[in-house]
């Protein structure tokens, strides 16, 4: 006996007003809402399950346009294909897409622009293959040929390209643009096909020793530019890159004495209060003479700060390049406890370190800036010692 089909009319769409769903035939069905809104599902079965589709909203879509949709799908799952699963495709962003709108999703967490910046330029230039390719077609080979060219002579980079690929791989599962294993993953996958990742022969941060920073403050002061005073400040105060670059003269309180770092700037998300020494406050007198900006140490660009690579820069002309810059709050830290009787809560309060317990912070609500005070006044005067 031959189904029934185009049980429908405009007039009958129009009128139902009973919930549930209402069939035409071959498939089609209008589904009513206790709303009164009404929409179009295609419902077929595979391997004897039931599968649903939907087709649109009506009148939207009307009964004949959605008759002609059935009849394609129809015809796609007559020839074994899977009608939802070609939708996801055509709706289906590429890889640098897909990486767009992760970090898109990210960026409003990480407060480090420097960290945004180096997201999107290694997945955009070490994994440029993969940049027009659909998300979901990604697979283990397509990771290896991004990876294997830098695998060993980039260690670090290549181990967090490797992680940053997992991550947005991962954000397409979760919307439903990928199945199945995600091949960046590490454990169990990719450390079968790769070699351990080398460790740096120099240390991710390498520490200039604290005997060789005043031969070094010397050759800094010897230098002109602002980069040259921007280190050497940096060094004075024991402070991160991106907390001198994106330094303003609203952060000086020159009558006190006092750099004060707002928590949105610091890597604890607290607020820093630093003691400035005699050699900071000259190096500011020298820097307000050429101010441009809110910046204290501006960039070559109008109204910019300093660039991210202004200090790595300095070390290569300083031939210091084998050390880091911010190994330099290393070099700091073993001063403290190699040469001197400073208490160590100190010493962690000058870097910013968060110590002790819940209830000993509590406890300890001073930031200790006098204490701090001279221990940076003691810190400047052993990086002066080969100063004339």
């Amino acid at each position: 006996m031959a189904r029934v089909q185009n049980k429908l009319t405009d007039a009958r769409c129009k009128s139902i007003d009973k919930p549930g769903v209402h069939g035409d035939g071959e498939g089609l069905y209008l589904r009513v809402k206790p709303s009164g809104s009404r929409s179009w599902v295609y419902v077929w079965k595979r391997d004897g399950k039931r599968r649903e589709m939907g087709l649109g909203s009506y009148p939207t879509i009307g009964l004949a346009k959605a008759r002609t949709l059935v009849s394609q799908h129809r015809l796609d799952v007559a020839e074994g294909r899977d009608p939802i699963q070609d939708r996801r495709k055509e709706q289906e962003p590429s890889f640098g897409e897909c990486a767009d709108l992760f970090l898109g999703s990210m960026e409003v967490r990480w407060r480090n622009h420097k960290h945004r910046a180096q997201w999107r330029m290694t997945l955009e230039n070490y994994a440029a293959r993969l940049q027009k390719k659909r998300v979901s077609e990604v697979d283990t080979d397509d990771v290896l040929a991004v990876l294997k060219p830098i695998w060993d002579t980039k260690p670090e980079t290549a181990s967090r390209l490797r992680g940053r690929i997992e991550r947005v791989l991962d954000y397409a599962k979760a919307r439903g643009w990928r199945i199945g294993e995600n091949p960046a993953i590490w454990r169990g996958h990719m450390k079968n096909l790769l070699p351990p990742p080398r460790k740096l022969t120099r240390g991710h941060h390498s520490a200039m020793p604290h005997r060789q920073v005043p031969s070094f403050i010397t050759s800094l002061r010897q230098q002109n530019g602002v980069s040259a005073r921007a280190l050497e400040f940096l060094i004075l105060t024991a402070s991160r890159s991106g907390e001198v670059r994106e330094m303003s003269w609203s952060e000086v309180d020159m009558p006190a004495l006092i750099w004060t770092i707002p928590a949105e700037r610091m890597k604890s998300h607290r607020l820093h209060r630093l003691p400035l020494t005699p050699r900071c406050i000259a190096i500011l007198q020298e820097m307000d003479r050429l101010r441009s900006s809110d910046y204290v140490f501006p960039g070559q660009k109008k109204g910019r700060p300093m660039s991210v690579m202004a200090f790595t820069m300095t070390m290569r002309r300083s031939g210091a390049d084998d050390y880091t810059v911010h190994g330099f709050r290393s070099a700091f830290r073993d001063w403290v406890g190699d040469e001197t009787g400073f208490p160590r809560e100190v010493a962690e309060a000058a870097l910013a370190h968060t110590i002790g317990d819940t209830t000993e912070r509590a406890y300890r609500r001073s930031d200790a800036i006098e204490r701090r005070r001279r221990l940076m006044d003691a810190w400047e005067d052993h990086c002066s010692m080969e100063i004339a």
